[in-house]
C-alpha cells in the first residue's frame, strides 16, 4: 500500500497531520512470560522500526502487520493471522504501544519450547499492560527515520460521521470530536460484586494511561471458567493473571487496584485493538468519542473495519 492509499480520507473520516514526528523505541525489550489460554511460555523482541513501517510480528520469518487486515475474530481475544501462521492475545501489547506512542516496532516473537507450532500467544504477565508499559519507559523513544535518514509527521484519523456496531445490546460507536474521548459500560448484574460500570477518559496523555489504564488486570467469572477450559481456553489462567469474581462469593483475589477495574480494562483492550487501524506510523486511535456498552474483542474489530470500509 502505498503512502498516498493509506491516508486517503473518506466520507467517514479525514487524515491529517498530529503535527509531531513518528517515533520508534531507543532500544530493544525483551520479555518471556505464560501466556493466558494456550499455558505455553513465549518470548517477545521489541525492536526499533524505521519510520513508515507501522508496528508489525515477525514470526517464524513471516511478518505480520498489526493490521485490522490480519485480524480474526477469536473467543476472548484478539488474533492475527497469516499464511497459517497465529498471534492470540496481542491486544495488551498493542494497547501499550498505542498509547505510550510506539508508532514504528518489530515485534519478534516466539514459542519458547517448541519451533514447531503455526502459533505463537503474547505472554499475559499479570493481565495488565504494566509490564509492557514499564519497559518502555525504561528503554525510551526516539525519533524514527526511514531509509534514508528523514524524519516522517505523523498522521491521525478524524472521524467525520457517527459510525457504530452492535450486536443484540451491546454496541461499540464513534462520534465526531474535537479531542479523543472514550466511555465505556459493562452490565454483570448476575454478578453483584461488579454490576454496571461505567468509565470515561480523554486520552493523548501517556502518564493518564500508564496510571489509570495499563495497571487494570483481565477479569473473568468463576462460575463460567470450567466452560472456558473445556473449550480449550485459559490454560495458564490463574489468580496470579487475572482478576476472578465469584457471583455467590464476590472477588476470589483482592484488592483490586481500582474500584472499576473491570470497566478500565475493558478500555485497555479497546485502545489495543482499535490500534489496528494504524497503517504506515501513524495513530491507531482516531480523533472521536469512542463509546462502547458491553462491547468485546469483536465488536471492537468490526469498528475498525466499519471506518476501514471493510463492512
Amino acid at each position: 500500500m502505498t503512502v498516498s492509499a493509506a491516508f486517503k480520507s473518506s466520507k467517514l473520516i479525514s487524515w491529517k497531520s498530529t503535527g509531531r514526528l513518528q517515533q520508534t523505541l531507543a532500544g530493544c525489550i525483551e520479555r518471556a512470560g505464560k501466556s493466558l489460554h494456550s499455558g505455553k511460555v513465549s518470548t517477545v523482541k521489541l525492536w526499533p522500526e524505521l519510520a513508515g513501517k507501522g508496528r508489525h510480528f515477525d514470526f517464524r520469518s513471516t511478518l505480520i502487520r498489526a493490521s485490522i487486515e490480519f485480524a480474526e475474530d477469536s473467543p476472548l481475544c484478539t488474533t492475527l493471522c497469516k499464511d497459517g501462521l497465529k498471534i492470540p492475545t496481542v491486544e495488551h501489547l498493542l494497547s501499550a504501544l498505542e498509547a505510550m506512542e510506539v508508532d514504528n516496532c518489530r515485534i519478534e516473537i516466539e514459542n519458547s519450547d517448541s519451533e514447531d507450532d503455526c502459533s505463537v500467544e503474547v505472554p499475559i504477565f499479570d493481565g495488565s499492560a504494566r509490564e509492557w508499559v514499564e519497559a518502555i519507559e525504561q528503554v525510551g523513544l526516539q525519533v524514527a527515520t526511514d531509509h534514508h535518514g528523514d524524519c516522517c509527521e505523523k498522521m491521525i484519523a478524524y472521524v467525520n460521521e457517527p459510525v457504530h456496531v452492535w450486536r443484540n445490546d451491546s454496541f461499540v460507536a464513534a462520534f465526531p470530536s474535537e479531542e479523543i474521548r472514550i466511555t465505556y459500560g459493562i452490565d454483570f448484574r448476575q454478578v453483584p460484586a461488579i454490576g454496571s460500570q461505567w468509565f470515561s477518559v480523554t486520552l493523548l496523555d501517556k502518564s493518564l494511561y500508564s496510571k489509570q489504564i495499563a495497571l487494570s488486570r483481565t477479569f473473568c467469572i468463576y462460575e463460567e471458567v470450567e466452560r472456558m477450559r473445556n473449550a480449550g481456553l485459559i490454560k495458564g489462567g490463574s489468580l496470579e493473571n487475572a482478576i476472578v469474581c465469584s457471583a455467590s462469593k464476590g472477588w476470589l483475589n483482592p484488592p483490586l487496584r481500582f474500584q472499576d477495574e473491570p470497566c478500565r480494562h475493558k478500555v485497555l483492550d479497546l485502545i489495543g485493538d482499535v490500534s489496528l487501524f494504524a497503517r504506515s506510523g501513524s495513530q491507531g486511535i482516531p480523533v472521536a468519542h469512542l463509546v462502547a456498552y458491553k462491547g468485546g474483542h469483536t465488536l471492537h474489530s468490526d469498528l475498525v473495519r466499519r471506518l476501514s470500509g471493510m463492512i
